[in-house]
């Protein structure tokens, strides 16, 4: 679904000097599959995100979805960001409809889909409710559904619920893997937890500090539906212990 290859992305600041923000990437994501990106802040992991969704231009190496360059925006690509940011005048389905309106896709065939994905993260119900009138975890799944009303190839998420607090987060963990089970959807999040990254991937990929590179690929080996309580047992805690190792002198990510 995915091809990164030798991907590099380096920024000139104000005063003319060069920083490399990602050096030498290269990552292959199956169709289907749900990758997880954990690294210490100001890692690249964000501008990885960016140059895959087509809103930031890489300075050299390839990046494709299905065989076919990825060199801007496409319509292949949907994108969940940590905040929401719903338009407070807009329903929860006129939010959903938002990518519609921008590609300028009809609204007659797509309309239907965003209920049936409102229906699938469980907001049945509330299609004709403000932003307002939701919880946090409530306009997540708003964002999460207009992030797939398109019907894209692939999902994009930049720390989705890290402005959430503990139980909703939690919640909201299982709820992410229901509906990526449901909907088919290759994903690859970004998240400074460990605990969450293993608990929702299949794979791990493992930043470096900057320049950001790949320092590890980590298959996770649990079964499927995940549960809360394989947070406790001895399989997920090695995992989290082996991505741990790579930053315990630093201190940058989350427990």
């Amino acid at each position: 679904m995915i091809e990164i290859s030798g991907l590099n992305k380096r920024y000139l600041t104000r005063d003319g000097v060069d920083i490399d923000a990602l050096k030498d990437v290269n990552l292959s994501v199956a169709d289907g599959e749900f990758v997880t990106v954990v690294g210490p802040s100001g890692c690249g992991k964000s501008t990885l995100l960016k140059i895959l969704a087509g809103t930031l231009r890489r300075s050299s190496g390839s990046v494709k979805a299905r065989d076919i360059p990825l060199d801007g925006p496409s319509r292949d690509v949907g994108v969940v960001l940590q905040a929401p940011v719903l338009l407070p005048w807009r329903t929860v389905l006129e939010n959903v409809m938002v990518p519609i309106e921008i590609q300028r896709l009809d609204r007659k065939v797509y309309e239907p889909r965003a209920r049936a994905l409102l229906k699938l993260v469980g907001l049945e119900g509330f299609e004709g409710k403000y932003p307002s009138e939701l919880s946090g975890g409530m306009q997540q799944r708003v964002g999460i559904s207009r992030g797939l009303v398109h019907d894209p190839a692939f999902v994009l998420m930049d720390e989705p619920f890290g402005a959430l607090d503990a139980m909703t987060r939690e919640t909201m963990n299982l709820e992410l893997l229901r509906i990526w089970k449901e909907s088919g959807k290759t994903v690859v999040l970004v998240t400074h937890s460990i605990p969450e990254a293993v608990f929702l991937a299949d794979r791990v990929v493992v930043m470096s500090p900057r320049p950001g590179r790949i320092t590890e690929i980590l298959p996770i080996d649990l079964p499927r539906p995940r549960r809360l309580e394989m947070i406790n047992s001895e399989r997920f805690g090695g995992y989290v212990s082996a991505i741990r190792r790579h930053f315990h002198s630093l201190g940058a990510l989350d427990a």
